[in-house]
């Protein structure tokens, strides 16, 4: 039976069972927290890199992948390596593109960075469009939310992913450090490689990296039909859901007394199944160049001044039969400049802070048959500030941006397309924020985070009239569209106790004019039509973890428990907003004993049958998954190996976040069982 249900015939009654388990279990965890009375230690410490106060204890929620959590969970897509984080899930259009999805926000809501730049691809333009990056040559994933997200726009109105790979050094070495990596996987016939080797000589120091990934078809529980010349027609695998990336990067860093100098240039390319269509492969290159650089002069104001530069060469070519069809372009460059004051004592406390300029141009152009938005140049400047104060247990960050955005449709080149408007629209979005944090206890922190953010519209919201078979429908855009404008809160609470520590994050988002994908009565060629329109919604949800250390003697024994949910409205139309994830739940126990560690867990996904008029649901489903990893420490060098087994019971899933699961249901279901090994090298 399949997994898939259909809605028809109106919206069901909202369920209040969604938050009620959520609640319970949340409640039952916070009552064993907070009946131990001890008081030893304050809150962990985090230091991340995207906060420009480079504050640890951030008021903002964060989440931070690197080391071996990076290499245990990283997966091909970016999407899915950070789909086990608390409020965090994935677009999946199938093993080969996914971005992230935050607190039930997606697509140009969510901002990907690269070393805190702008990442100038087209992935946000379609869920089959993939993001080049690669977790191979990561060295940090952080994904954050607050005032800092105030640095890069109504494009980060949802959340930050900051994907950080030092490939500009940032700090000076001598020697000789670096890592190499090597994996293998059954469930897709997976072989990857990476390595990355820094060398340090007297005020330089100097990067090169390199990646190789290759997979075949997904295993899967079930046979399904495949029309692939070569294929089976009858296989237990995603059909035409093979792989082949490679990519690689230099770069080198120049320091002196009072900052460095340092420039990089890496290059992207794959070749992946779209999963939708059978025959369709795409066909994507990226090239960026980048600079950046500090300077700490002798000043009595300035601490430090920031600039960093990129330009990217993006190209995405659909190949239908092995014919090259429609070619994606995107060609832009990003420029940020950001001053940091020293320390100002105001009475108790001190006043820190980031004022900032940042300018970015994209120029795209969709050439071909499914070309649904027009050649466009999108302008953005904009101004901002982040200024903190602390003063003993309490800290407050408060932070503005203004903007100035030009989106420019330019048409099609080919006089035979004259279905796309022509013109410019101009926005000039305003966003404030301001967070608060406790510490209220030795142990506890509580924070506070409101926000107001605008967004200016994207090209192909404004000017898109196409056919785009990503969400089988006939996209139209709208040029009138104003700013789109949300009012954000959420409340957190952190624990810390020893090994022991618990966070509980409430959250909610009000839109007066949310900019959505909607359903129409009309066809175009075949095909339903689905128009870009503002209407009001409202996303709210709550985000827990926690972890107990249960036995400590010659080894120790932790729990890890993990639960989120978001409720996500369409007040406009009474109904749910699309594809949301359900309630997910998760745990872990961990064994530690010396150089070995061992894992098995559960992450278990309630049914989603809030959908609007027009989606499937999907049924609930449990995937159990363990881990046992080994450090070995040679001369010079520490080898980690770790073998993992994912989906242990091969169970047969789809996923409630992915668009596939409402226009090709049957094409996308969730890998089955695989067992990935690997070894990671460090020196």
């Amino acid at each position: 039976m399949s997994l898939i249900s259909s809605q028809k015939g109106g919206v069901r009654a909202p369920s209040t069972s969604v938050f009620s388990i959520v609640s319970a279990a949340l409640m039952l965890v916070s009552h064993s927290l907070f009946a131990s009375t001890a008081m030893s230690q304050v809150i962990q410490e985090l230091v991340i890199t995207g906060n420009p106060l480079s504050k640890s204890q951030a008021n903002s929620a964060v989440s931070s992948l690197s080391g071996l959590s990076l290499l245990e969970q990283g997966q091909g897509t970016l999407g899915e390596t950070l789909n086990q984080l608390p409020g965090v899930s994935s677009t999946y259009f199938g093993p080969n593109a996914s971005r992230p999805i935050i607190r039930g926000l997606d697509g140009d809501r969510i901002r990907i960075l690269n070393n805190s730049g702008a990442s100038m691809d087209a992935s946000s333009l379609s869920y089959d469009h993939a993001v080049p990056m690669d977790v191979l040559t990561t060295e940090r994933i952080e994904v954050l939310r607050g005032p800092s997200a105030l640095q890069y726009g109504g494009s980060a109105i949802g959340g930050v992913v900051n994907v950080i790979d030092n490939r500009i050094p940032r700090q000076r070495m001598q020697g000789i450090a670096g890592k190499a990596q090597s994996q293998w996987a059954s469930g897709h016939r997976e072989r990857s490689k990476g390595a990355m080797l820094e060398v340090g000589q007297g005020a330089w120091v100097f990067h090169a990296d390199a990646f190789d990934r290759r997979a075949g078809d997904v295993s899967v529980p079930q046979n399904l039909p495949c029309s692939k010349p070569g294929s089976p027609e009858l296989a237990s695998r995603i059909c035409n859901s093979a792989s082949d990336a490679q990519g690689g990067a230099v770069g080198a860093s120049l320091f002196f007394d009072r900052g460095y100098v340092g420039m990089s240039v890496n290059s992207y390319q794959s070749k992946y199944g779209t999963v939708a269509e059978d025959e369709v492969t795409i066909g994507m290159k990226s090239i960026r160049a980048s600079i950046e650089g500090e300077l700490r002069p002798s000043s009595k104001l300035v601490k430090s001044l920031n600039f960093q530069a990129s330009q990217t060469d993006y190209k995405h070519t659909e190949f239908d039969a092995g014919e090259a069809g429609t070619l994606f372009a995107n060609k832009g460059h990003d420029v940020r400049v950001q001053l940091r004051h020293k320390p100002l004592k105001t009475g108790e406390g001190v006043w820190e802070g980031v004022w900032g300029w940042q300018s970015d141009q994209g120029k795209f152009a969709a050439d071909g048959a499914e070309a649904f938005a027009p050649f466009s140049n999108t302008h953005t400047k904009a101004l901002f500030l982040i200024e903190e104060y602390s003063a003993d247990q309490t800290r407050f960050n408060f932070g503005f941006r203004r903007e100035n955005v030009t989106v420019e449709s330019l048409g099609n080149p080919d006089p035979t397309v004259d279905r796309f408007e022509l013109g410019a629209r101009k926005f000039a979005p305003k966003s404030f924020a301001t967070s608060a944090s406790w510490q209220v206890r030795p142990q506890w922190r509580l924070s506070a985070n409101a926000s107001h953010v605008q967004r200016a519209p994207k090209d192909y919201e404004l000017f898109a009239n196409g056919p785009h078979i990503a969400t089988a429908a006939w996209e139209r855009g709208d040029s009138t569209l104003g700013l789109e404008k949300a009012n954000s809160l959420d409340l957190s609470a952190d624990w810390q106790q020893g090994p022991h520590q618990f966070k509980l994050t409430a959250f909610q988002s009000k839109f007066s004019n949310f900019i959505g994908l909607l359903g129409s009565s009309e066809f175009e060629e075949d095909l339903p039509v689905q128009v870009y329109q503002g209407v009001r919604a409202k996303f709210s949800g709550l985000e827990a973890f926690s972890q107990w250390r249960l036995l400590q003697s010659s080894g120790t024994l932790d729990l890890a428990l993990k639960a989120d949910a978001v409720r996500a409205n369409n007040l406009t139309t009474g109904e749910p907003l699309p594809r949301i994830a359900p309630v997910r739940m998760g745990a872990s126990l961990v064994h530690a004993t010396g150089p070995w560690t061992a894992r098995l867990g559960f992450d278990w996904h309630a049914s989603q049958d809030r959908v609007p008029t027009g989606s499937l649901a999907t049924a609930s489903y449990t995937l159990w998954h363990s881990l046992v990893s080994y450090q070995q420490k040679l001369s010079g060098t520490t080898l980690n190996w770790f073998g993992k087994l994912n989906n242990m019971s091969n169970q047969w899933a789809y996923s409630a976040t992915s668009v596939l699961t409402s226009t090709a249901p049957g094409k996308s279901p969730l890998p089955g069982r695989s067992l990935k090994l690997g070894v990671m090298a460090t020196f």
